[in-house]
């Protein structure tokens, strides 16, 4: 092995139990998370974007990584940076000790604190979203809500749900401006916000395969859903996950299980 192919070994290695040990701090899928850095960054947690603030594994730009430390910050050990975070006169987040704010900036770079940073965003979208839509929320739901934010996410995913037909474009025609691609087909027409929403699943489950996560056994993101939508293989390990969960809570003894079991063993012994 080259040393250049060791390098990037370790690195790997690296970002791979950084955001690991987000997934097990938030609860948040490790695959989404896995997917998401794939897609933002490569699992490069120093990439920098060339056309705007957008840096680290997650591709925070300025103000988004502001407010992300801002909410979470002192929760996870970075309290020195969350008091350092204020509002400038035009509302906008500002840090005004210049070394500070290179610090926190700095952050960024760190795939540790980057990892659980986004996992703490993805955790509080999560809660938001559910409580929005009155049911579980899906790896690609949480990606709306990176990509849209969480108000224009919620939109995008209740107007779905009563008009998946309807042109994605016209709803948001700034992010359509900017990400051509995802709202309008080769022929220039616009895609539906169902279209759009499959092609997100399948963009997730394409960063978890590159990135050799578990959806690597194959992309169902073509498959049909129950509810008309598309069901990536990423959102059904998340339900799989959900559901183990469950399961296991259901197996756990309770005091009073225990106490039964006991008794029933030691009738059967006499």
């Amino acid at each position: 092995m080259s040393a250049i192919g060791s390098v990037f070994d370790k690195v790997g290695s690296g970002v791979h139990s950084a955001i690991a040990a987000a997934s097990r701090r938030t609860g948040i899928d490790f695959n989404y998370l896995l997917g998401q850095a794939q897609i933002e960054s490569s699992l490069n947690p120093t990439a920098k974007a060339a056309t705007s603030s957008a840096r680290g594994l997650y591709q925070f730009i300025d103000q988004s990584w502001l407010g992300v430390v801002k909410q979470h910050g002192a929760e996870n050990g970075l309290g020195w940076a969350a008091n350092s975070i204020g509002r400038n006169s035009a509302g906008k987040l500002c840090v005004t000790d210049p070394a500070a704010k290179n610090a926190i900036m700095a952050l960024r770079d760190d795939p540790n604190v980057a990892s659980l940073m986004a996992a703490e965003h993805a955790s509080a979208n999560k809660a938001a979203i559910e409580g929005q839509l009155g049911r579980p929320a899906t790896g690609t739901d949480l990606y709306m809500c990176h990509f849209l934010g969480l108000a224009g996410a919620s939109k995008f995913l209740s107007t779905m749900q009563d008009n998946p037909d309807r042109a994605g474009a016209t709803m948001f025609p700034a992010a359509a401006r900017a990400n051509r691609n995802i709202f309008f087909a080769k022929d220039g027409s616009a895609r539906s916000l169902s279209e759009i929403y499959d092609r997100f699943a399948q963009k997730l489950d394409k960063g978890v395969q590159l990135a050799g996560g578990k959806a690597a056994s194959g992309n169902l993101a073509g498959q049909p859903a129950r509810n008309g939508r598309s069901t990536s293989t990423l959102d059904q390990l998340m339900a799989a996950n959900n559901a183990d969960d469950r399961l296991q809570a259901l197996l756990r003894p309770t005091p009073d299980s225990a106490r039964l079991a006991y008794m029933m063993l030691a009738r059967l012994g006499g």
